[in-house]
């Protein structure tokens, strides 16, 4: 076999599994962002629609800060089984990629390699440990008016400030169908 190939191909391959060891490591990250959104219910009737798709979705209100209108959320985020499963298919196709070009290189030591693919399930165990974790949304609400141009009459709407995971809160808008300001 040609040697440049051969190199280029265990270079790729290497890329490749530090990506893929850098896919699993990130799928366990916080990914906390703040949005804005906008929705013309009053203050009241929006904090109950909050509160109450929160219940439902098993967090549990713990500080509320009447001063400055800010309520803070907490629940518990499970693992998913299609992710652990998902991770685990994933570093069992790397590492037998991993153990197909180190069997070219080294012959000898093949079933040794092949071997490796049994480290494959610690992909998905290292998610589902790590996965699973308390988190917190932070809700802060705001009157705010807005006025079309040409329009003399300022509508009142409000606008909710939320800090969480950036899952819950695209769930959160979808689910109240709440506007994003930009």
């Amino acid at each position: 076999m040609n040697t440049t190939i051969l190199a280029s191909t265990v270079w790729l391959t290497l890329l490749l599994a530090v990506g893929l060891f850098f896919f699993i490591r990130a799928s366990v990250k916080d990914r906390i962002q703040q949005v804005k959104l906008a929705s013309p219910e009053t203050e009241e009737s929006l904090l109950n629609q909050l509160k109450q798709y929160f219940y439902q979705r098993a967090y549990q209100v713990v500080a509320v800060d009447a001063a400055t209108n800010q309520v803070t959320f907490q629940g518990i985020v499970r693992a998913s089984w299609f992710m652990a499963i998902f991770l685990t298919v994933l570093a069992a196709c790397g590492i037998l990629c991993l153990s197909l070009v180190l069997s070219i290189l080294f012959p000898t030591l093949t079933k040794v390699f092949l071997g490796l693919v049994a480290l494959a399930p610690a992909a998905g165990v290292f998610y589902w440990k790590k996965a699973e974790r308390l988190e917190q949304v932070s809700l802060k609400l705001e009157s705010a008016s807005t006025q079309a141009p040409g329009d003399q009459a300022a509508a009142e709407q409000c606008l909710v400030i939320v800090t969480g995971h950036r899952d819950e809160l695209i769930q959160l808008q979808q689910s109240l169908k709440l506007k994003p300001l930009s």
